[in-house]
């Protein structure tokens, strides 16, 4: 059964067969060029600003233009001309990192046709492309995700990609922003489907490891003009298929940057989820890293850490249901409680059933049978919210808090408006052949709910109110159609003739939050899919006076990056709790600093951070807030 087509088939405008020929953009479903509910649901987002008790009176605009960033995403032929609906339409990540130690924070492009691109940070809102001197090019291979983490302890960001059978690369930093592949020599040159990694320390040694996600055999072995592995045309059943299925991979840092898979001695030889990406986090609050892995057509798992010594899936005990069509996944405290929570986006989910907009807050009325989902009536059609409740358990909250959206991909949070909560950006679209889809921006009001908030603070629409761009050319000709959407086309071709450009919907796969040009605020940074990416750059401080402070953290112990820490800013107004993992957006983890909103409140009375090491240590001097602090293991 192929999953997507079916449903999107039935939006699609059927042209007018007669003999005159037409003009102008043509796209499928024809909504896409100037969808008409738009406006509308801009005027009702708007009138609904008095439910906020939050500062929201401020504007990102995109500024891809004055920042110089030329970088484009191509896709796969299977995503465009031969459209065939499998995993290639899951776009790739974008991930950041000081990759030259300058103090700015640089920009890492994924991409499936073309290569990717690095984009070094210039200090005022503007970039260079520095691809080609920091050898991170890879044009030759289908990437998918990318992660930065110091994986050697020597100050600087080491670089991690994956690929769609292409093997997967590791690239090690020299310091300076130009890097060395030293992907066999690593241990981490698995040819497959993989898709997201995340470097955590899971046994406490102040070595980084890394977990390859991987998706399932969704290719064949034929290879398309494009250069890329043609897509199955039942991918979407392939979970249906054990012999399709791809294991993921732990691997254990052994030091100057080799690693050894060591997925079966620790438990985590899980052959049958389709797993596009996962999470850390140290669930049962042990100080150990436990693993949350996402399941993309199934039950999500988690596995325990015990003592770093193997891992133990408790997936049912812990979450009896979890989304069926898990995407993104960010673990931080929605409400100030101290506790990490779990905000979980499916995607998939959404695909058994096209919807008008007003119903897109709403969980999905699944039209899939269970010969279909093979999931025991036990899953989540919708994002899931894990609300931790302090004892090792969590309750499912997403409807309750506005938790909800539709087509969502990459999750990433940040304050945006400094005000000590936690806000949350969903990536979110379905593109070519599917109506445009709106980007979630969710302001988080007091951490009793997310309001939307796209429209109010200029999200969405898009620059010049763009919805659509041209996707592909079509030449009958040259014979250059096909895949599922044939007949289509060839409708198409007795009034626009023998040649023409389809159009599509624009649509975000992913995202980075950071505070790009150095005035305080955090800005977003999107992966577009087939398009250039949004630099959304926010106006806070020119609208608000806010108060906040950095945090970059120095491991000695510890990993050096500190990945797996927990700081507490304390002020007389509260505390302020993030875990640093690194993880932003869908299929990236970056190198990046933790920012903290602080309200109101002019002063931080004392920072403590819990190193993975175990140590425990205290800040109250020379805390200056609107500032940066690095704070070194002691």
């Amino acid at each position: 059964m192929n999953q997507y087509l079916p449903f999107g088939l039935c939006l699609l405008l059927v042209f007018p067969l007669g003999c005159s020929r037409e003009t102008g953009p043509i796209s499928i479903p024809e909504e896409s060029l100037d969808p008409p509910w738009l406006a509308q649901r801009r005027n009702d987002q708007l009138a609904t600003a008095d439910q906020f008790n939050v500062f929201h009176g401020f504007k990102f605009n995109d500024r891809i233009q004055e920042s110089g960033i030329t970088f484009e995403h191509r896709i796969v032929d299977d995503a465009g001309k031969s459209f065939v609906a499998s995993h290639y339409d899951h776009g790739t990540g974008v991930a950041i990192a000081d990759v030259d130690s300058d103090g700015h924070y640089d920009i890492y492009f994924v991409n499936q046709v073309g290569g990717n691109e690095l984009w070094r940070n210039l200090g005022d809102g503007r970039f260079e492309n520095i691809t080609d001197s920091a050898g991170v090019g890879i044009a030759e291979r289908i990437s998918v995700g990318a992660s930065f983490a110091d994986t050697d302890n020597d100050g600087d960001p080491d670089l991690f990609v994956t690929t769609v059978r292409g093997g997967n690369l590791f690239l090690e930093n020299d310091g300076t922003g130009n890097f060395t592949d030293i992907s066999e020599a690593s241990g981490l040159d698995h040819v497959g489907h993989s898709s997201g990694a995340v470097f955590f320390d899971f046994n406490r040694d102040g070595k980084l490891d890394l977990f390859v996600s991987c998706v399932g055999t969704y290719t064949k072995d034929e290879v398309g003009a494009d250069g890329a592995y043609r897509g199955m045309a039942d991918a979407f059943s392939g979970h249906l298929k054990p012999a399709r299925a791809e294991l993921s991979k732990l691997y254990l840092n052994q030091g100057k940057n080799r690693f050894e898979n060591v997925t079966t001695r620790c438990g985590l030889g899980d052959e049958l989820s389709w797993t596009g990406d996962a999470s850390p986090l140290d669930a049962n609050g042990d100080g150990w890293t436990d693993l949350y892995v996402l399941n993309m057509q199934g039950h999500d798992e988690y596995y325990e850490n015990v003592r770093g010594e193997k891992f133990v899936k408790k997936s049912r005990e812990l979450f009896p249901q979890t989304p069926w069509g898990a995407m993104g996944i960010k673990v931080f405290d929605y409400n100030n409680d101290g506790r990490m929570d779990i905000y979980i986006t499916d995607m998939h989910s959404d695909m058994s059933e096209l919807v008008e907009w007003q119903d897109e807050k709403l969980k999905s009325n699944m039209q899939w049978p269970e010969s279909m989902l093979n999931s025991g009536g036990n899953s989540i059609y919708g994002n899931a919210f894990f609300e931790s409740d302090g004892e090792s358990g969590y309750r499912e909250v997403s409807d309750d808090i506005g938790a909800e959206n539709y087509w969502p991909w990459g999750l990433s949070v940040g304050d945006f408006n400094a005000d000590g909560f936690m806000d949350a950006f969903v990536a979110s679209s379905m593109n070519y052949p599917y109506r445009y889809g709106v980007n979630s921006l969710l302001l988080n009001n007091e951490g009793k709910r997310f309001l939307d908030s796209e429209f109010i603070v200029g999200v969405e629409p898009r620059r010049d109110e763009r919805t659509a761009k041209p996707w592909f050319d079509v030449d009958f000709t040259n014979n250059e159609v096909g895949g599922a959407m044939q007949d289509k086309l060839e409708r198409l071709r007795r009034t626009r003739g023998d040649q023409f450009v389809m159009w599509s919907s624009l649509g975000s796969r992913t995202s980075v939050i950071f505070d790009l040009d150095h005035d305080g605020d955090l800005d977003i940074v999107t992966g577009e899919f087939n398009a250039e990416p949004m630099v959304l750059v926010s106006n806070l401080t020119e609208v608000k006076d806010i108060h906040f402070i950095k945090v970059k953290l120095i491991g000695t112990e510890s990993n050096r990056d500190g990945l797996g820490a927990t700081v507490v800013v304390r002020t007389s107004e509260g505390e302020y709790t993030q875990v640093h993992d690194g993880k932003s957006g869908y299929l990236s983890q970056s190198s990046c600093l933790l920012y903290f909103g602080l309200g109101d409140t002019h002063a931080v009375d004392e920072i403590e951070v819990r190193w993975p090491s175990g140590k425990i240590q205290l800040l109250t001097e020379q805390i200056v807030v609107n500032s940066l602090l690095e704070i070194t293991e002691q």
